[in-house]
């Protein structure tokens, strides 16, 4: 199944100009094929091509799925930026692979980027979903000051990652213990700092160890992401 991108209706879709273009320019599409449209909100469509140029490409629906390989949890990753961009973006895309549903970046005490390009991250999460023929692309939030984002509302289970042996910490594999809404915060290479912890705690943040080895940011990010699928598969 190859997957495409686009706005869903009652009896239609229409592709995004971008997605139009690739089809009819580069695949050669032509009226008459029969296309795989997602919203990116969890909804595929199988239909067939009933309009055509540049631009536009409109879908005959034929089938709707809705919540296609829709999860029994949800995952939710505030980690601080990586200096690389490359890693970051690795993560993004691997992330997307596996299966997450919102990512945010935050700004810590000891953040190596105090700025994210992100349309460009978004469109490494739209591309990753296609590729791995996912119909749900995961929210992505720009840089939030990390006390900020502490105060937010948040419906899951919330858990901080951390490296310092002052604090109370519980193997992640220990914390997942049902199909729930997890929210887990990823530090920047020099961790969070105490004060960070602290504050968390206060916050009703749970402290949690990736396993006995020092992850980088990206790596840590991704093991917790792996760590859910696996718990709840």
């Amino acid at each position: 199944m190859q997957l495409f991108i686009g706005n869903i209706y009652s009896n239609f879709a229409e592709l995004s100009e971008e997605e139009s273009r690739h089809f009819s320019k580069v695949l050669r599409g032509k009226i008459g094929d029969i296309l795989y449209v997602s919203d990116g909100q969890g909804n595929i469509i199988q239909g067939r091509v009933s309009e055509l140029n540049s631009k536009k490409v409109v879908v005959e629906i034929q089938e709707i799925i809705p919540d296609f390989q829709k999860r029994d949890y949800s995952l939710h990753i505030a980690l601080a930026p990586t200096k690389s961009m490359d890693r970051l973006e690795f993560f993004l895309e691997k992330a997307t692979e596996i299966g997450i549903d919102e990512i945010t970046f935050l700004r810590t005490f000891h953040s190596e980027r105090k700025n994210i390009n992100l349309e460009r991250c978004q469109k490494i999460l739209q591309s990753a979903a296609k590729q791995s023929v996912k119909a749900s692309i995961p929210i992505i939030n720009d840089l939030t000051k990390f006390t900020d984002f502490l105060t937010l509302e948040f419906a899951s289970q919330k858990l901080i990652a951390h490296c310092n042996l002052d604090f109370e910490r519980i193997n992640l594999k220990v914390e997942i213990n049902s199909k729930e809404n997890y929210l887990i915060l990823i530090g920047p290479e020099g961790d969070f700092s105490k004060e960070e912890i602290q504050l968390a705690t206060q916050n009703k943040f749970k402290g949690i160890s990736l396993g006995t080895q020092r992850l980088r940011t990206e790596t840590a990010a991704l093991n917790a992401v792996f760590g859910l699928h696996w718990m709840n598969s």
